[in-house]
């Protein structure tokens, strides 16, 4: 249905059916038109986009992902480009502008009125990828002296003017953060109640300058709707709402599984990314993946004489392989998600490495006992048994490299997923041959 509907739209739009495209977009939310909006050639973008009423525009807008962002805005006119960024949320419209070329921040950054103009510059103040340039500062700020009824009155005042009011920061006289009052606890609470007999001291909070990324996973561990921002000495300065935490969660994700792919992340929608993009985020890590797999050359070169006595240890060396490889990369990839979502922290080092290595003793285990017959069946003898014996070392082996590499590169500063489950592969390819080899010789007495 969703590919029918592509193409529905991208033929209307080829025929310049202006009628269709407007009813088209009336039967479809806003997520589902910029989806389709993703996938079109952003020549061709632009005409619906231009047929959206302002309502709808901004909210479409704002579902697109900051590439097709910058496409749509450079095909408007000057006075619908600033009307449309005019109307963003502070932090959205920061973000964008953050990440467009010079060319377009120039221009956004001059045609906004001067209360939004300081809002945005002030976002754009704090580092990149920090919580400071996702949070919200449009919000309800209520003194914790304040009588619940009190407090609902100013709700009503300026809640239309804050991207969100269920979750409401309290501060005291110099507008240190005092904790968070939910507004269903004001609407039930009696009117002259204090804000600060029913305000959330222990709330969690965060430092407009930590990285975003945390902040949302702290998100997600809390079950918050909103987590309260604020300065080095305390003063609130901003909310992040729980749909800018979602995206940040997704973006981090999303990295994550590409460079545990062996590539590089690609911003935008996959459909309308072009060949050589895609191309040139991943050859990189395949050349440095091709020079990394020479060892496995290296380690057979060592070993000529000893396949040239028994040529039957080459038969096994693709299962053995495989099958180092294949735990290596699970062991990594746990590791990696675990890290993620801060279930193992650095320091588990040593206790992650014992468990997986018995993990890995045990899955050899099995796993030799299949090896021990296949051998047997094809070359019956020693070679059989240093097969399933390399087998269970391998896989232990495999284990521990795969769940200790990620949480070393934490240690030094690396992003974890770039000890990627191709690149654990690969190293264990070359040290499984060595293990392999030497167990051969060990049992075959060569």
């Amino acid at each position: 249905m969703a590919d029918e509907e592509h193409a529905e739209l991208t033929r209307l739009v080829e025929q310049n059916d202006l009628t269709d495209i407007r009813l088209w977009l009336a039967e479809h939310p806003p997520y589902e038109i910029a989806d389709e909006l993703e996938r079109m050639d952003s020549r061709l973008a632009i005409v619906p986009f231009r047929l959206l009423d302002k309502d709808r525009e901004l909210e479409v807008f704002e579902e697109l992902d900051p590439v097709h962002q910058h496409e749509i805005l450079l095909g408007l006119r000057d006075s619908a480009f600033h009307e449309l960024l005019e109307e963003m949320d502070p932090d959205d419209r920061a973000r964008l502008i953050g990440e467009a070329p010079a060319k377009i921040a120039t221009r956004a950054l001059a045609g906004l009125s001067p209360a939004e103009r300081k809002m945005t510059a002030a976002l754009l103040g704090y580092p990149e990828e920090s919580v400071g340039r996702y949070m919200t500062p449009q919000t309800v700020i209520l003194h914790r002296d304040l009588t619940v009824g009190r407090a609902l009155e100013v709700v009503r005042a300026k809640g239309s003017q804050a991207e969100i009011v269920y979750t409401l920061p309290v501060v005291d006289d110099g507008r240190r953060l005092a904790g968070t009052v939910e507004l269903s606890d004001l609407v039930i609470s009696d009117d002259e109640t204090l804000l600060k007999d029913i305000v959330d001291v222990l709330v969690a909070r965060v430092q407009a300058t930590e990285p975003a990324e945390g902040a949302a996973r702290l998100m997600q561990d809390a079950n918050l709707v909103a987590l309260p921002v604020v300065d080095s000495e305390e003063r609130f300065v901003g909310l992040l709402t729980f749909d800018d935490a979602l995206e940040l969660i997704e973006a981090a994700d999303s990295e994550d599984i590409a460079r545990q792919s062996a590539a590089s992340p690609v911003a935008g929608h996959y459909v309308a990314v072009t060949v050589p993009r895609l191309a040139r985020a991943r050859v990189l890590w395949l050349f440095l993946l091709i020079i990394a797999s020479t060892l496995t050359v290296t380690v057979l070169q060592g070993f000529e004489a000893t396949l040239e006595e028994v040529t039957a240890l080459a038969l096994f060396i693709p299962m053995l392989m495989g099958t180092g490889g294949n735990v290596g990369s699970q062991s990594a990839t746990a590791i990696v998600r675990a890290l993620a979502i801060g279930e193992v922290r650095v320091r588990d080092l040593p206790k992650v490495a014992w468990k997986e290595c018995r993990v890995g003793f045990m899955l050899g285990c099995i796993l030799a006992a299949i090896a021990l017959l296949i051998g047997w069946v094809v070359v019956p003898g020693g070679v059989s048994i240093a097969v399933a014996g390399s087998v269970i070392a391998i896989c232990t082996w495999a284990a521990v490299i795969g769940s200790t590499m990620p949480l070393l590169a934490r240690r030094v500063g690396v992003d974890p997923a770039v000890v990627s489950a191709p690149m654990v592969t690969t190293l264990v390819d070359a040290t499984g041959l060595l293990i392999y080899f030497a167990i051969a010789q060990a049992v075959l007495g060569i």
